[in-house]
């Protein structure tokens, strides 16, 4: 099979089941762990927007235009308390409109530690499925991404906003008890919720107090003693066997490959 590559479709399940999508098929990942496979670059990358072809990816698969003007790619979808919606200035009014000012969930996460992050509903679990999460709770609902990337700033200040990829990769998280951390970073942060509650509403920033966690696992046969990053870049043929897959990243017996990174890369599979 050979086309160019997205990050791959995960289905919560258990374990998580991964289609890899190539051109216009879909790989099913799971099928091939335990085998050996062989993923070749072929030398062409295509914008993940446009489809122009471009020598250089830029966030995952944009072509420099693509990365320069879409608002995908602006500043703020990493740091949304940066959000300029309501100045006027989005790249995209209509993008920002069906993306930001829509309902946003602030979760907690664990993945190589417990970390604090936000995600639209309609990414829940995606999100945490392509973070490599073991285990998820929504702690607020808020009603746009800009309100979610302020409650951030105020959590991160005691719990990290990061997930180390190659801790994450190494083995299965020791098990949290996140509904406690919840309530530890609710009293923490009581002040600053109280002020945001003040300025956009108290039914702006809802405390979620009741929510289920999400337990996920992932088609892991051998966890890596080490973390060896392959790039398609460097190495165009790689090969090995294929142990398991967790975050996007597939797990090889020659190293780990981030899939999500080569977005748009053209690439033939063999297993």
């Amino acid at each position: 099979m050979k086309g160019n590559i997205r990050k791959m479709n995960a289905v919560l399940e258990s374990p998580v089941q991964y289609q890899l999508p190539v051109g216009d098929e879909l790989f099913a990942m799971n099928d091939v762990i335990g085998k050996q496979i062989q993923l070749e670059h072929l030398g062409e990358i295509h914008c993940v927007c446009c489809g122009r072809k471009t020598k250089k990816s830029f966030a995952q698969g944009h072509c420099y235009p693509c990365f320069r003007d879409l608002a995908e790619c602006d500043l703020c979808i990493m740091k949304p308390e940066t959000c300029h919606f309501d100045a006027g200035t989005c790249r995209e009014p209509e993008w920002g409109q069906s993306h930001c000012m829509q309902p946003h969930f602030v979760y907690l996460a664990n993945s190589s530690g417990v970390k604090v992050g936000i995600t639209r509903g309609t990414q829940i679990p995606t999100r945490w499925i392509d973070q490599g999460a073991g285990a998820a709770l929504p702690i607020f609902k808020v009603q746009t991404r800009y309100q979610s990337g302020l409650l951030e700033v105020a959590l991160k200040q005691h719990v990290s906003d990061r997930t180390d990829w190659r801790k994450m990769l190494k083995a299965v998280p020791d098990p949290v008890d996140l509904a406690e951390v919840r309530d530890d970073l609710a009293e923490k942060c009581e002040q600053t919720i109280k002020e945001l509650q003040q300025r956009f509403g108290e039914d702006a920033i809802q405390y979620l107090n009741d929510e289920t966690r999400i337990e996920i696992q992932y088609p892991v046969e051998q966890y890596p003693d080490k973390v060896k990053s392959l790039n398609f870049d460097k190495q165009p043929k790689i090969e090995g066997m294929l142990l398991g897959i967790k975050g996007q990243y597939l797990i090889l017996d020659s190293g780990v490959l981030n899939i999500r990174k080569f977005s748009g890369y053209k690439i033939s599979i063999q297993v």
